[in-house]
């Protein structure tokens, strides 16, 4: 998680994506670490910035 973002931050949602996530990506990491999962962390950080843009226009 981002520096500047603590749990509140987020919205049920995307705590609930992150979970998902999060989730997935331990699955892959079970594969092996040859398995990419830069596709999953991009999503994670497209989630941090949303809840980042959302707490910084308040």
């Amino acid at each position: 998680m981002a520096d500047d973002l603590s749990p509140s931050d987020f919205t049920f949602g995307e705590k609930a994506r992150l979970a998902g996530l999060v989730a997935r990506m331990a699955k892959r990491g079970v594969a092996g670490m040859d398995v990419d999962i830069r596709d999953l962390q991009r999503k994670v950080e497209r989630i941090e910035d949303q809840a980042r843009r959302r707490k910084h226009s308040k």
